[in-house]
């Protein structure tokens, strides 16, 4: 019987937190590129500029979605949504690119790829991007990390224009699937 109450009383001190997070405009512009029947369950996070993150709203699924706009090489409006055991390739991802310079960027990032120090992601799961000009402009994108594969490895073509999904940079730790279109 004591339980009742005890439970009411946490639901009651809930709804004010639940609401703010709903309310908060950071929150609502990062799960944008989540699909909707994920965005509730989705945690979102804000990037710092040590390559660490504050964490806005806690989730109940392994999404993570985060506003990247503004920051260097990215559009004006970009935001992005992956699994959470993405993370510390994301902050690996945001390291390079503070470089500030494309060519440099990719040079680091090659770099790591020859090491064996570049983070892998994790097999098979989805990156959902939302870019451009801004919010009205912006595009939706969607791949799947496959770090590693090949034609050989998942019998998928690794260039575009056959009308299939195809392996982007297969055979290495950025290998991706793309879709028709996308």
């Amino acid at each position: 019987m004591k339980l009742v109450p005890l439970f009411a009383l946490v639901i009651a001190l809930s709804l004010p937190v639940l609401a703010q997070a709903q309310d908060d405009p950071a929150i609502a512009k990062a799960v944008l590129a989540a699909p909707a029947q994920l965005r509730d369950g989705a945690t979102v996070i804000k990037w710092k500029s040590d390559f660490t993150y504050d964490t806005l709203k806690k989730g109940t699924s392994r999404l993570v979605c985060y506003d990247r706009s503004g920051l260097p090489e990215q559009q004006a409006f970009s935001i992005e949504c992956t699994s959470v055991g993405n993370l510390d390739r994301v902050a690996q991802n945001l390291k390079a690119e503070a470089l500030g310079d494309k060519a440099k960027t990719q040079a680091m990032l090659d770099a790591e790829e020859k090491d064996g120090t570049r983070i892998k992601p994790e097999f098979g799961s989805v990156w959902y991007h939302m870019m451009g000009a801004d919010q009205e402009h912006a595009r939706m994108h969607m791949t799947i990390a496959v770090p590693g594969a090949t034609t050989q490895s998942i019998g998928l073509p690794d260039k575009a224009g056959q009308g299939t999904v195809w392996i982007m940079n297969a055979g290495t730790s950025t290998a991706h699937l793309m879709t028709p279109g996308e």
